[in-house]
């Protein structure tokens, strides 16, 4: 009996049925089967040596496919562990999963202490056994097979992870002597794995929980050619260098007090003009596409966010309780915006010649992060979206999506991002009572959405279960100047939110009708958005964005009227900068300014004082000759012209 295989360039082809993906592969041809990592299976990633009994529409997976670099990673893991075990005898383990760089696996070392030196030996202890070119072999178990295993190996949290599962679907996975609770799939053998790099060490508590022990977490990442290994490396090393955490400090953009509270910001100077900056930038714009300002309470009744359904979806994981002296008053930190810009829209009676209304405001909200996940500005408990929630009527909806697609790539273009893709973020088909409302009106938003894209010719990729719980949305994918992606700007289309807040306007036809919400924010939230401008650019903000534009730099003391002078008539003209006049050789001083990455140093001594000019040097670009003040600022002005 034969089975109909169907491939990603439409063909079929026919097999015995049990055919394994490994076959398959080399049925197409020996260079594929050389690189195949594993196999898609509708949908599914398998294992190349998973049988196949039923006609199936499949994808050999290599390296150069996301789920193919997922499985190499995954089974990378395993390596780590059984290097460990090897390592470091009685060792217990927790989890151990491919993440979007390479993995991680958690485990309890006991009383051992850790560090640099371990990483390297275990490194090395990896390469060992990945060229033994063991077989990943995949092995159905039963619940009490699996658990006599485990306690024969004192592994509890492999024994808390099995308890949890059904009898029947618990699957292990064998390569050298190690063994290991595992769903798969996995590479073919560890003789795949060719460069390890071992990149950090972490504490991490088991299932996330603080009331539970705190694991090691080791992280790595590992290739199948080592030159791949030594590009990333590379590439590491440069983003280093750009770490928002770095260059903030540097720069003097913002910082964090234990005092004021962890994941909370505290914006310096110079990054309150760059935030500034960008709002002043997205205000302009929304001026132009037709947004009304408005600002809302940091807190609201508890009564607010049940209406919403967010406290029933997210309870005490995201609100936080405000007390007052009024134990009858209960009031929550706001962890979003829009059940806010409802109430204004309820404010007063509305018509459908009055719509579409679009309510802006760059929102201050609060959400709790676990202390192990905060990171610089892209994970904070407080942060600033650049919301607004537009109303319309259901015939306006892909109109307005369009403009607001118009809208997230004019920012994008203005700052530099010219790499992105677009992900149309799905329900999970499987798990429907994750979110409310009905069947066909997310369908159709689902349609409207797509359709909008389509019609931007935005490239789409459909991803199921990334959905918000009230309705699908358009979120964007941006890659940095390393080739990182990022998630920056979302546009959602909703149709509960205006049902549950009983939102109308009277239609042409007299009667009162509900009214669509589409929320939308294109910088996603200001502290995400200057984190990733910050790695994007190196700190070399554009000259409009530049918190110091200039720095103007006596050569000596005998220069300094006349440098104030230069400085006093540059911030006439809204040029900002700063006069360094410290008793410093100019030599320092450039550096200094080098250093800070301001784009323009304007030098002034002798000559420059008598002839009301200016010696330009421009950052990373060295000496652009001598200038009258006039004819610099004209040439200054024209070069930074806001976008």
């Amino acid at each position: 009996m034969n089975v109909k295989i169907s491939l990603p360039d439409g063909s079929q082809r026919e097999y015995p049925q049990g055919v394994k993906g490994a076959d398959i592969a080399l049925s197409i041809s020996e260079g594929l089967a050389r690189n195949a990592l594993a196999i898609e299976v509708n949908g599914e990633v398998w294992d190349l040596a998973r049988p196949i009994t039923n006609d199936a529409s499949v994808k050999i997976l290599t390296w150069n496919d996301k789920s193919g670099k997922t499985t190499f990673w995954h089974s990378s893991a395993h390596l780590l562990a059984e290097a460990l075990e090897a390592l470091y005898p009685g060792v217990k383990f927790g989890i151990g999963p491919a993440i979007d760089s390479g993995f991680y696996y958690d485990v309890d070392l006991g009383d051992r202490t850790f560090g640099e030196g371990d990483l390297v030996a275990i490194e090395n202890k990896m390469k060992e056994l990945a060229k033994k070119d063991s077989a990943y072999v995949r092995k159905d178990v039963s619940k009490t097979e699996a658990l006599d295993y485990f306690n024969k190996k004192a592994d509890p949290y492999k024994i808390e992870l099995i308890s949890g599962l059904q009898d029947g679907s618990i699957t292990f996975y064998q390569q050298g002597n190690f063994v290991d609770l595992c769903k798969g799939p996995h590479i073919p053998h560890t003789g795949f794995i060719k460069a390890v790099k071992l990149t950090n060490v972490a504490g991490a508590y088991w299932r996330g929980d603080e009331k539970n022990k705190m694991l090691t977490r080791i992280y790595g990442i590992t290739f199948p050619k080592q030159k791949e290994l030594d590009e990333y490396v590379h590439l590491m090393e440069e983003a280093k260098k750009r770490d928002h955490r770095k260059l903030g400090k540097e720069l003097e953009l913002f910082a964090f007090s234990e005092k004021v509270g962890m994941g909370l910001p505290l914006w310096l100077p110079k990054g309150t003009i760059l935030r500034e900056r960008l709002e002043q930038f997205m205000r302009k714009a929304q001026v132009r596409a037709g947004y009304d300002p408005v600002v809302t309470p940091h807190i609201g009744g508890k009564s607010l966010y049940v209406t919403s359904g967010h406290y029933e979806k997210y309870g005490k994981d995201s609100f936080q309780p405000i007390h007052t002296p009024d134990e009858n008053e209960e009031f929550l930190l706001k962890p979003m915006n829009c059940p806010h810009h409802c109430e204004i829209y309820k404010t007063k009676p509305r018509s459908y010649r009055d719509l579409p209304i679009r309510l802006a405001e760059f929102g201050t909200v609060y959400r709790y992060e676990q202390s192990g996940e905060l990171h610089g500005l892209t994970r904070v408990r407080g942060f600033t979206q650049d919301d607004a929630h537009i109303f319309c009527r259901p015939d306006q909806v892909k109109d307005e999506f369009i403009k607001v697609i118009d809208l997230v790539l004019h920012v994008f273009k203005s700052l530099g991002f010219d790499n992105y893709t677009a992900q149309v973020s799905l329900r999970d088909p499987a798990n429907k009572q994750k979110y409310i409302g009905q069947d066909h009106l997310w369908d159709k938003a689902e349609k409207e959405i797509q359709e909008a894209a389509d019609e931007r010719g935005l490239k789409t990729v459909a991803v199921e279960g990334e959905a918000a719980f009230y309705g699908p949305k358009l979120d964007f994918m941006v890659k940095d100047a390393l080739g990182r992606s990022w998630q920056l700007g979302t546009i959602q289309v909703d149709y509960n939110l205006p049902q549950r807040f009983e939102l109308e306007y009277v239609g042409s036809d007299n009667q009162r009708h509900t009214p669509v919400m589409i929320h939308r924010a294109p910088f996603g939230s200001l502290e995400r958005f200057v984190a990733v401008l910050i790695e994007h650019c190196a700190g070399n903000f554009p000259l409009w964005l530049a918190p110091d534009q200039i720095a103007v730099l006596p050569i000596s003391e005998r220069f300094n009227d006349y440098a104030a002078k230069v400085f006093d008539a540059l911030k006439a003209q809204d040029i900002r900068g700063l006069l360094d006049d410290r008793d410093e050789k100019i030599g320092r001083k450039i550096r200094d300014a080098e250093t800070k990455k301001i784009p323009f140093m304007l030098i002034v001594g002798e000559r420059e004082a008598a002839e009301n000019r200016v010696a330009v040097r421009k950052h990373g670009q060295g000496d652009q000759g001598s200038v009258s003040l006039d004819e610099f600022v004209n040439n200054f002005k024209v070069e930074c012209a806001a976008p």
